[in-house]
């Protein structure tokens, strides 16, 4: 829809800065899409001013405040169910194909999820793609998470060339995968069989070679590698990595690095536990906040050398 309102025409070279020049001064009126004519820009200000003429623009489309949800892949969670929200979310991107809500918290021994279909295909699952990898998730059959993509690429950068690494509770792969260019060997141990289905397909369709797959549980890992068989252990479980940390320390190399993944009310709840073991050195970050109480750290762990 085409709007009459007051311009003023400037050089194309000198448009941005003019712009930034009416905005600060309070007179753009960017509601309405500037346009080229003959070589000049035409810029819509909000009154009459000197040298301003009237023209038609274009209006700028509003931008839809959309409902709260985290989006995992073409699969939009929301926290509520509510059909009014969910409808709005999936008419906003057309590659959000479903929306879902939790019937529950992450519960059993699988880590897994329920989910009631809020709008789009009856489905939780839908690939993702992160720095470049390619991952099939189906959320009633494996937890995941978008939000570690960054944590993830971290660890990636804090390698060396050629390590062997553990990942204890591997999901679908998305650590195992992540580091699987800089690693030499990726163990990738899950209990869940559902979960480690999911990682085989998605190893394959990376055409990735070094990542093996284990359906283990992690308290037993310990009885099947040798002590201090891996430069890095990742520990992803945050809602119980502590009864698993005295295997990690058994399985990682003397100066090579766990990963501990814990959910905690306050700031440095873990080091009590964690320093009961033989460490060279603990740093701590806080990854996310996971709700009103509690944020989602991580425990970077050196081993003595």
């Amino acid at each position: 829809m085409e709007v009459l309102q007051w311009y003023i025409t400037v050089d194309l070279k000198e448009g941005e800065r003019k712009r930034q020049e009416l905005k600060e001064l309070g007179l753009l009126d960017n509601t309405l899409r500037p346009r080229n004519h003959g070589g000049r820009l035409l810029i819509p200000v909000d009154r009459e001013i000197a040298g301003a003429e009237r023209g038609h623009f274009e209006q700028v489309p509003r931008r839809v405040k959309l409902p709260r949800h985290e989006q995992v892949g073409g699969l939009a969670i929301i926290q509520e169910y509510n059909e009014e929200n969910a409808g709005i979310i999936l008419r906003s991107n057309p590659s959000t194909h479903t929306v879902l809500v939790p019937e529950g918290a992450v519960e059993g021994e699988f880590r897994t999820r329920r989910f009631r279909v809020a709008a789009g295909e009856p489905t939780t699952s839908t690939r993702c793609l992160e720095y470049g990898i390619r991952m099939d998730i189906d959320l009633s059959v494996a937890y995941f998470s978008p939000r570690l993509a960054n944590e993830r690429q971290r660890i990636a950068s804090m390698m060396e060339t050629g390590e062997e690494v553990l990942d204890m509770f591997t999901g679908v792969g998305p650590f195992a995968l992540s580091l699987s260019g800089k690693a030499n060997v990726v163990w990738a141990s899950d209990l869940n069989p559902g979960a480690v289905s999911l990682m085989i397909k998605n190893i394959r369709m990376n055409r990735i070679r070094n990542i093996i797959p284990v359906v283990a549980d992690a308290g037993r890992l310990h009885r099947i590698f040798d002590p201090g068989s891996f430069d890095r252990i990742i520990m992803n479980l945050p809602m119980g990595p502590l009864p698993f940390l005295e295997s990690a320390f058994e399985l990682c190399r003397a100066g090579g690095t766990i990963h501990m993944y814990a959910l905690q009310e306050s700031e440095g709840a873990m080091l009590p536990h964690i320093e009961q073991f033989p460490y060279k050195n603990i740093s701590e970050r806080e990854v996310r906040s996971y709700s009103p109480a509690l944020h989602h750290a991580v425990y970077d762990i050196t081993l003595k050398g």
